[in-house]
């Protein structure tokens, strides 16, 4: 019974570990996860602090600027976020461990108080003899049996006893040394949230005093903007006009009624279209690397108060002689040079459109059969600005959509 009672003790301590171990796997996970996050946000942070470089080399100040420096923040606040993610869980972590390492040393405190138990017993039978003449006292030759196969399982359990004191106090050890690294590790990290924390504090004053400065060319930001309106208002009616012109086409080439709604499209133009919705989130940027410096949709003029801003796609700031490429497979419906836009590609992938403005040199011609991440054009670089972007829209038949939700977060 007595056997039988520590076994089940034994058990139940090996589950509860087995249980926390489960635990643990699940939180490494997440924090593999998190890590990989905060990796992002840091090669992002990089990314930002060479192209602000390069727009600080001129004296004039820029909205660009501004931008660029807003992402900056927003990734460091991004990354701060994640690091507190990563410091909770990492103090979960050493909680787990703790309690691991608290029901080892109970187990073995146990372990270690029955095998004295044991030591004691087989020192105070420790004659041979008087085992023989326990077994040959039985009434008969069954019962010699039982009682010399409980010599036996006696002896083996004494043997399992110390194994065990042995392998705990080895698990103890590597828990012990688990929790030491892990300590540190948050240690570290704790260090690094707070470097992190000061240069967000740094980029926020920075930040006030740029948009000061700036707010000093009102005029100046107030006749850009009016230019951009102009030229952007220029694009979505190229885009209008294209992607009507098309479904005309395409209506009176395959007959049909010219009632229907969206793209008419062959089984080959509904697959393509079809597997465009399927990556969405998982398409490539249209550039090897950026940071997004305007978002979709209506937004505040970072200096202009009480003017509101509407962007139909997104902004991609890049390193100069950056090349456009495309986000998936498709065919150029169009290529056009809209004034303020720079030259425009327009790739058709069935029902959905893809648009990339800002090029100086284009590759492609219209027609041509596109593939995911094909070049499409050389990006306009501004010398004066230090600014090279490009801005991407997508459209699915004449309704607008979001491309930050399209493309995958890198």
């Amino acid at each position: 019974m007595s056997k039988l009672k520590n076994s089940l003790f034994t058990f139940l301590c090996l589950l509860g570990i087995l249980i926390s171990s489960a635990s643990l796997f699940a939180q490494n996970k997440s924090k593999k996860d998190l890590e990989k996050k905060k990796k992002q946000l840091q090669k992002e942070i990089r990314l930002t602090n060479k192209l602000l470089k390069e727009t600080k080399k001129n004296k004039d100040l820029s909205v660009d600027e501004l931008l660029k420096l807003k992402s900056k923040i927003n990734s460091r606040a991004s990354l701060i976020s994640t690091m507190n993610a990563e410091i909770n869980l990492i103090s979960n972590n050493i909680v787990t461990i703790e309690n691991n390492i608290s029901e080892l040393e109970n187990e073995i405190v146990r372990l270690k108080k029955e095998y004295a138990k044991i030591i004691y017993y087989a020192y105070k039978h420790r004659n041979t003899y008087d085992k023989i003449m326990f077994v040959f006292a039985s009434k008969d030759i069954n019962q010699a049996y039982k009682r010399l196969k409980y010599i036996q399982q006696y002896v083996e359990y004494r043997k399992s006893q110390a194994k065990a004191i042995i392998e705990n106090q080895a698990a103890l050890k590597q828990k012990i040394e688990e929790l030491k690294a892990t300590q540190q590790e948050n240690t570290i990290l704790i260090s690094q949230q707070k470097q992190e924390q000061e240069r967000l504090s740094v980029e926020k004053i920075e930040q006030e005093k740029v948009v000061k400065k700036l707010q000093g060319k009102e005029q100046e930001l107030t006749d850009e903007l009016k230019k951009k309106e102009v030229a952007k208002h220029k694009l979505q009616k190229a885009i209008q006009r294209i992607i009507a012109e098309e479904i005309r086409k395409a209506k009176a080439h395959n007959n049909f009624n010219t009632t229907s709604k969206g793209f008419p499209m062959t089984p080959e133009q509904k697959q393509l279209s079809s597997s465009f919705a399927t990556n969405k989130g998982k398409l490539p940027w249209p550039v090897l690397k950026g940071i997004i410096t305007g978002k979709f949709g209506k937004h505040p003029h970072p200096v202009l108060t009480n003017v509101v801003i509407n962007n139909n796609g997104i902004d991609i700031s890049t390193t100069k002689g950056s090349n456009c490429r495309a986000i998936f497979n498709g065919v150029v419906s169009s290529v056009a040079i809209i004034p303020g836009e720079g030259k425009v590609v327009m790739v058709r992938h069935g029902a959905y459109l893809s648009v990339y403005s800002y090029m100086s040199e284009v590759y492609v011609k219209k027609g041509d059969k596109i593939t995911t991440k094909q070049e499409l054009g050389l990006l306009v670089h501004e010398p004066s600005k230090a600014k090279t972007i490009v801005h991407l829209e997508i459209w699915k038949s004449m309704t607008k959509l979001n491309p930050q939700y399209w493309i995958s977060r890198k």
